[in-house]
């Protein structure tokens, strides 16, 4: 994922309301969001395996987002998706599961990577700040660390803050966020190691750059209080599909 906002432990129903949009090259093979077969429902990245996304009917969710820094990506050793199916799988605590990852976070390039489980959401960035549990409240990460105030981000705050005071949400309303095409003014650019134009180009929530990358999929998750949650999927490239399943929760 590359652009993410959510509420956690705002809303008198819902623990988690979440919006996020998947940015890809248009070339890379994926499957829709679905219910695996060991039981989890995510999307799925077919060239390494892993996921961006995803529930575990057990109460798991995880996340994740790349953390952008062009200059210092390389070929590594393990996939970044591999994080989220880890703790989708596994048993472990969301702080004992990113302990762990802390200890090989310089095999993977830059990411976001958030977790939780019950009533704990946390984050952890292999760019620094260590593991952080997420207060409530509504945030938003996209390619830097969580409620870093690039344009975006903030768009998709307010889009989200905006939503949750006018209505019980759902899960159209929530897909119906983030799709600003709108680029930030050169003088808020961030600086991640793109040319002038990229740079410009990926600013916006929901991104076209030629025929060969940008925003492929926007996924909307409500996850009740009691456990069981709703999720979402409207994929665009190669084709429109859209997915959604009742998760039981546990």
């Amino acid at each position: 994922m590359c652009l993410i906002t959510f509420s956690w432990r705002q809303h008198p129903d819902y623990k988690l309301v979440l919006t996020a949009n998947r940015d890809e090259y248009f070339q890379r093979p994926t499957q829709s969001l679905h219910h695996w077969e060991n039981g989890i429902y995510a999307g799925r990245d077919l060239k390494e395996g892993g996921t961006w996304l995803g529930f575990h009917p057990d109460g798991r969710f995880a996340a994740l987002t790349n953390f952008r820094d062009i200059p210092n990506e390389r070929p590594r050793e393990r996939s970044r998706g591999e994080l989220v199916t880890g703790f989708l799988n596994g048993t472990e605590s969301p702080q004992s599961y990113l302990r762990q990852i802390e200890e090989s976070k310089e095999h993977y390039n830059g990411f976001n990577l958030l977790v939780g489980a019950g009533e704990d959401l946390y984050v952890l960035s292999n760019y620094g700040g260590g593991i952080q549990a997420v207060k409530p409240g509504i945030h938003a990460i996209s390619n830097a660390y969580m409620d870093t105030p690039w344009p975006k981000v903030q768009l998709a705050k307010e889009q989200l803050k905006s939503l949750l005071a006018s209505k019980t949400p759902n899960l159209d309303d929530l897909l119906g966020l983030l799709q600003s095409r709108e680029s930030a003014p050169e003088k808020e650019l961030p600086a991640t190691g793109l040319s002038g134009e990229l740079e410009k180009a990926v600013s916006a929530q929901f991104i076209r750059v030629d025929d060969y990358y940008g925003t492929v999929n926007t996924t909307a998750v409500l996850w009740h209080q009691e456990g069981k949650a709703k999720i979402k999927e409207v994929r665009t490239i190669p084709h429109q599909e859209i997915t959604e399943f009742n998760i039981p929760g546990k």
